[in-house]
């Protein structure tokens, strides 16, 4: 019972210290006076908590700002230099990996092109680890400061091995389009990448690590009902329900690229027909236009061939806009605004993001047909109550997003730092994990003011 007890308080001091650290982090910069009814926790345990904080160096001043006839009150934010992230997009096209600081400020960054080899396993793990080791040697970083790596992928994400097991193989990824079945892609990264064995892998559908960065620091923030969509080669999305810390905060990824736009239509990569990206991937996008005679060259990648079919479709100083190219545009954006007008229907988004390297080179040109046909397509309240802009975070927000994948669970711990044998869980705990420990129950409340 005694060792149960001793438990209890140091979990309910570790949810002291995330409550502490998040409310920073989301908020910040705030004073003591602030923090307390900001998170529920007294004063006492307020003194304790940024006294612990500090001297683990994750908390710093941030200036003073005058009180009501009192002291001066000494502001405090989470401290950049508390520790090293990494994020990293396997893309359509490239694979983009970052180095941050906990303000998120990118330190180094590096890219490697996938046309020439595309998905080879052996090759993209072999991507990663230079990747990693390049960003790290650019800022002259000690590894040891990694607090974890995230990364986005395209498909679906298992959790588990495929036969129920836990542990060694970590997340698989289950990628149609790219020929992954089954790849168990952390535990061969856990064994290519060279950092400390105690660094965790955070691997997560791309879709939603772009969505995660967008409700946290972009379009999304504040809504209670969010979709962003991520078009690029590829097309996925991800729906977000429930504010930033929010109880009952959720963030699911969907195959929507693989819904049905047209019976009986153009086969997708999937092996399937008919779906959203055979027509508004930038891939099939390429295909289309090299189809109906556009002058593009027959080895030219996707993002070249957009940029031709854009050019032109939308000329600029008094060309002729290419009749063809129109007319596939034209029909792309259909596509995306019935399959929106999907998206408003089933889960009633207040908002909707496009983001994407694809997304956001075509958004400026399409977005008015592509709202005007969602409104067409679906029901007229709810369409009514959902705004579609384009994403604000640019073409790297995959990347920010996938660092805020080990960011959410060292917030989570409270700062703590993961043993080696936390690399026996779940690849990504879910943002509830992380809620829980900001909000807590206001029993333990009570029970952790008491103990300080």
């Amino acid at each position: 019972m005694a060792e149960r007890n001793r438990r209890t308080v140091r979990d309910l001091r570790r949810g002291n210290r995330a409550r502490v650290l998040q409310r920073l982090y989301f908020d910040g910069p705030l004073s003591r006076q602030e923090l307390g009814p900001a998170t529920g926790l007294s004063s006492g345990s307020i003194s304790n908590v940024v006294a612990e904080l500090s001297a683990e160096g994750l908390l710093e001043e941030a200036g003073v700002v005058d009180s009501d006839g009192g002291r001066p009150r000494t502001l405090l934010r989470v401290a950049p230099g508390g520790g090293l992230l990494i994020g990293i997009d396997i893309g359509e096209t490239r694979i983009r990996v970052e180095l941050f600081d906990l303000a998120l400020t990118e330190l180094a960054r590096t890219e490697r092109l996938l046309a020439q080899h595309g998905y080879d396993v052996d090759r993209i793990v072999g991507h990663v680890r230079s990747g990693v080791a390049d960003v790290l040697r650019d800022a002259g970083a000690d590894p040891g400061r990694l607090l974890g790596i995230g990364i986005g992928v395209p498909g679906i994400i298992e959790r588990h091995a495929p036969d129920g097991a836990v542990g060694d193989v970590g997340a698989v990824v289950h990628g149609q389009t790219i020929d992954w079945s089954a790849v168990p892609f952390e535990r061969l990264l856990r064994d290519a990448v060279r950092i400390p064995s105690e660094v965790p892998f955070f691997i997560d559908n791309g879709a939603k690590t772009l969505g995660q960065a967008e409700m946290w620091f972009g379009g999304g923030r504040g809504a209670g009902v969010s979709a962003v969509a991520l078009i690029g080669s590829g097309v996925g999305a991800c729906v977000n329900h429930g504010d930033l810390l929010g109880e009952a905060r959720s963030s699911v990824a969907l195959e929507w690229g693989h819904t049905t736009v047209q019976l009986r239509g153009r086969r997708c990569r999937c092996g399937s027909i008919g779906c959203l990206e055979a027509y508004a991937g930038a891939e099939a996008m390429r295909e289309r236009w090299h189809e109906a005679g556009g002058p593009l060259p027959a080895d030219a990648d996707d993002e070249t061939a957009l940029a031709a079919l854009l050019a032109a479709a939308y000329p600029g100083s008094g060309g002729a806009p290419d009749p063809l190219a129109v007319s596939l545009l034209d029909e792309t954006a259909e596509c995306l605004g019935a399959a929106l007008g999907d998206l408003i229907n089933l889960f009633l988004p207040e908002r909707i993001l496009l983001g994407g390297w694809a997304g956001l080179l075509i958004g400026p040109h399409l977005l008015p047909d592509i709202r005007r046909y969602a409104q067409e397509y679906a029901l007229r309240h709810a369409a009514a109550r959902t705004t579609i802009e384009l994403g604000r975070l640019g073409p790297d927000a995959v990347t920010v997003g996938a660092a805020t994948l080990p960011l959410s669970d060292f917030l989570a711990r409270g700062g703590s730092r993961p043993s080696p044998e936390a690399q026996s869980g779940p690849s990504a705990p879910g943002f509830r994990t992380a809620v829980d420990a900001v909000r807590g129950r206001e029993r333990a409340r009570t029970v952790s003011d008491a103990t300080g």
